[in-house]
C-alpha cells in the first residue's frame, strides 16, 4: 500500500505564482474591457472602415 499526502501547504512560490495568475488574469479583464469600451465608441461607419461590426466588438475584445 501506498500512503499519500492529502496535506499540502502552500509554499512561498505557490502564493507567489497565485499572486502573479491573479494580476494576469486582471490585466487580461482590464485590456479586453478597455479594448471593448473603445471600439464601441466608434461610430458603424468607423467600425466598417476597419472590417467590423457591432457584433464583433465583445469577439474582438475577448481575444485580449
Amino acid at each position: 500500500m501506498s500512503a499519500l499526502d492529502t496535506n499540502r501547504t502552500m509554499t512561498h512560490a505557490g502564493y507567489t505564482s497565485l499572486v502573479s495568475r491573479f494580476f494576469t488574469a486582471l490585466a487580461t479583464w482590464n485590456d479586453a474591457r478597455l479594448t471593448r469600451n473603445e471600439l464601441a465608441k466608434l461610430s458603424d461607419r468607423e467600425l466598417d472602415d476597419i472590417g467590423l461590426t457591432r457584433g464583433d466588438i465583445d469577439q474582438v475584445a475577448a481575444r485580449f
